[in-house]
């Protein structure tokens, strides 16, 4: 990144934000393609999918989900092809969704939301079943599944096929034409993990990088998953996985939460944050009546820790690096420079904003959507500098950091641990947009390299209101755009000579939400494909080229 920006983020309140509750609601699946209406400039080489997901259903019968990351997954398409744009989108038929369906009543707990057992079965019946051994598979009622299978974060790629996934142990694969489940596929049936992440990271060969947790006796690991680029044969689908690495938890039983992780052309870096998950609170959630995220809690006594992987080794660094207690939700970029690991992340200074999803905080309207606003922490981009050949000589105090564009530091300790200072990535104007989220960048040609630009969602809400280029910034008022995704024009090899693509959408059941084009350098507005159907705002998207 040429430039970057130094400066203290100062947070001013807001008042009378519009109520979103629309756009957290339950909305109906449109199944049958329907054709969008086009204005401006289409671009005719723009020829792919834009796929989307997030939550769309949110109760069943009169049961209802306390959290929005608990809805049902909602599987949006957009396909694009020679200047036309189509939209349909289904509900993921995951075992969850089927079995709510069935019993008109949500029978499987979610992250936020605990099923409650079946008023019908006797007294005994559901006492026995709050003792179901985490894993065991159903012998009389659903409530006996152990883990959710709605898969509602992202779409995911593994030797070429396209699957939905959390954070769970499961996925499910989809073809993205019909939008239809044909597999659901379990991760601890293949690997010693109980989940892995929904942001794996892609070698150019196409092998991919995920982490994923294991516990046990011994305690708590984090693992890195290599996942081989090509099918052994057809029926393949995480068939070769390892475990390359496990790096111990530093609390056996308060393993750290993390929902992505860095990658450089040879290193893995995994960041250990003060954001702890109680395994026994997670073990005993059913008898104490508690959901899963009750387990979850802020520990900033803790300083948050950088752990680097050698990708062809499998061996950890010994380098101990720390910094002061942040949460990072989503990467921006990692790449290497001068013997260093240079790591951008989205950071925010209080790990308490998983508490403030749920959906009746979302919901509200006036001032109690104010206060919930505002008691929220904002995400900036901060830059860490990792040095890699730590001298055992070198003396204590010192910046080992060699990198003259980058105030970022990173000083010995008498200890021998290295203290992490980061570096401020962003101008005075993204502090008025209220921080950003969901960054993006042209991954295909500048994933783990030295890179300018990224894109993201700011948040002037609760979710996100606007479009951000560094100091460029698109917005248009009563509407939420969703992750941009870069498109690059066939070709090229310029970082951002190509399109974003952000879903908009709005509670306004006057206007229609849209697919919208911006020009990727300056933000134009080249298209907009206006849909007139209701969407719920999600989570993340992936192009796939036709």
């Amino acid at each position: 990144m040429a430039n970057t920006y130094r400066m203290k983020a100062v947070f001013s309140k807001r008042e009378s934000l519009p109520c979103i509750a629309p756009l957290l609601t339950t909305v109906e699946e449109t199944p049958q393609i329907i054709s969008a209406q086009v204005q401006g400039h289409f671009p005719k080489w723009l020829n792919g999918y834009l796929l989307r997901t997030g939550p769309g259903k949110f109760e069943f019968g009169k049961d209802k989900y306390n959290h929005w990351f608990d809805g049902m997954a909602l599987l949006h398409q957009f396909r694009m092809e020679k200047g036309t744009v189509t939209y349909r989108s289904k509900f993921l038929q995951s075992d969850t969704y089927k079995a709510n369906s069935d019993h008109n009543r949500i029978v499987i707990s979610e992250f936020g939301t605990l099923a409650l057992p079946d008023p019908c079965r006797n007294v005994f019946e559901r006492f026995m079943s709050k003792f179901e051994l985490p894993g065991k598979q159903p012998l009389m009622c659903p409530e006996f599944v152990a883990m959710t299978d709605n898969t509602n974060v992202n779409y995911v790629r593994y030797k070429g096929d396209y699957y939905i996934s959390t954070e769970t142990n499961f996925m499910n694969k989809v073809d993205i034409e019909t939008m239809e489940k044909t597999e659901k596929v379990d991760w601890s049936k293949f690997i010693a993990v109980n989940g892995a992440t929904a942001h794996p990271h892609y070698d150019p060969d196409g092998t991919t990088y995920n982490m994923g947790n294991s516990y046990g006796l011994h305690g708590s690991c984090y693992n890195v998953i290599r996942v081989p680029p090509e099918k052994v044969d057809l029926g393949d689908t995480i068939h070769g996985a390892q475990v390359i690495c496990s790096i111990a938890s530093a609390e056996r039983m308060k393993p750290s939460y993390y929902h992505s992780f860095g990658m450089t052309k040879n290193y893995i870096i995994f960041i250990e944050q003060p954001l702890k998950m109680n395994l026994w609170k997670m073990v005993t959630s059913k008898i104490r009546g508690k959901a899963f995220s009750d387990a979850i809690s802020w520990e900033p006594h803790y300083n948050t820790q950088f752990h680097i992987v050698d990708k062809h080794t499998g061996q950890l660094l010994p380098g101990m690096y720390y910094s002061k207690p942040f949460v990072t939700f989503h990467q921006i970029n990692a790449f290497e420079d001068q013997g260093c690991v240079v790591i951008d992340l989205c950071c925010q200074d209080n790990g308490r904003s998983l508490e403030i999803y749920q959906l009746q905080n979302l919901r509200k309207a006036g001032e109690g959507l104010d206060q919930v606003y505002n008691s929220v922490a904002r995400s900036f981009p901060r830059r860490f500098v990792l040095p890699l050949h730590i001298n055992l000589n070198a003396p204590e105090g010192e910046n080992l950091s060699p990198l003259p564009y980058s105030s970022a530091s990173a000083v010995k300790q008498a200890d021998g641990k290295i203290w992490c200072s980061y570096e401020n990535l962003y101008p005075e104007d993204l502090e008025k947009e209220g921080g950003i989220e969901f960054p993006q960048i042209n991954y295909g040609q500048f994933s783990g390299k030295k890179y300018r630009f990224f894109y993201g969602c700011g948040f002037r809400h609760l979710v996100g209101d606007s479009l951000i280029k560094v100091d460029v910034v698109w917005r248009e008022d009563g509407f939420y755009p969703s992750e941009p995704v870069f498109v690059p024009v066939p070709g090229t090899n310029e970082e951002d000579c190509g399109v974003i693509l952000s879903v908009v959408i709005t509670p306004n059941q006057n206007k229609s939400n849209f697919l919208l084009v911006l020009d990727a350098r300056n933000f134009e507005e080249l298209s907009r494909a206006e849909v007139p159907v209701q969407m719920p705002y999600g989570f993340h998207s992936t192009f796939v080229t036709i």
